[in-house]
């Protein structure tokens, strides 16, 4: 099926979702991102993640080629899969963040796609990923039909240590599944939310691993 199948139906825009990565780049993922990095996502999609982020370089990766048009100027963008990142100079990358993105891989593929950032990212440097954990998601899991793979946070942190990562942070419950429900997305709210040592709805684990 085409990816512009799933973008129109399952994964449309939405404004709502620039305000949320905004605001989680700010409060979350910035302090972790040198202004000098070099950063690159996996997965991309429109773009909202890399185009708030602060960094000398930035590279979006995606196979859906509509990532180009939401690109911000200065994102260099690289339409292929995560297992092919022949695009990306080996021994180059400081930051790796991938969102929702892993989930949609077989196991092979993913064992790929780290072999290929075991190359592409410099010693030190930091994988970290945000999608959702099975254990705590269970009912929504396959709502999403492009999902094949399951993950929850102890078996991704022990996939990431066998394949030669060392793990840095495990948050089981970062944030909730999705913004579909309709919720009001507000930075003060997704703020307090951040701030706060309950998590309702919960659904979605933060994985930091260094190379």
């Amino acid at each position: 099926m085409p990816d512009d199948v799933y973008h129109r139906t399952r994964f449309p825009p939405d404004p709502r979702r620039r305000t949320l990565w905004r605001t989680l780049v700010e409060c979350e993922f910035q302090k972790h991102i040198p202004p000098d990095a070099v950063v690159l996502e996996l997965g991309a999609a429109y773009g909202d993640f890399i185009n708030a982020v602060k960094a000398q370089h930035r590279i979006a990766v995606d196979s859906w080629a509509g990532m180009m048009a939401h690109l911000a100027p200065g994102v260099e963008g690289l339409v292929t899969n995560v297992t092919q990142l022949e695009g990306v100079a080996d021994n180059s990358i400081d930051y790796v963040f991938a969102s929702n993105c892993l989930e949609h891989l077989t196991r092979p593929e993913f064992f790929e796609c780290l072999a290929q950032l075991r190359r592409k990212m410099k010693p030190g440097s930091a994988l970290t990923i945000l999608q959702p954990n099975y254990k705590h998601c269970v009912r929504d899991y396959f709502d999403d039909y492009t999902h094949v793979s399951i993950y929850t946070d102890q078996s991704l942190c022990d996939l990431l240590a066998a394949n030669d990562f060392k793990i840095q942070r495990c948050v089981s419950r970062f944030l909730p599944l999705t913004i579909r429900s309709g919720a009001p997305v507000h930075p003060l709210l997704i703020r307090l939310y951040l701030a706060s040592p309950f998590k309702p709805f919960g659904k979605q684990m933060l994985i930091t691993a260094i190379r």
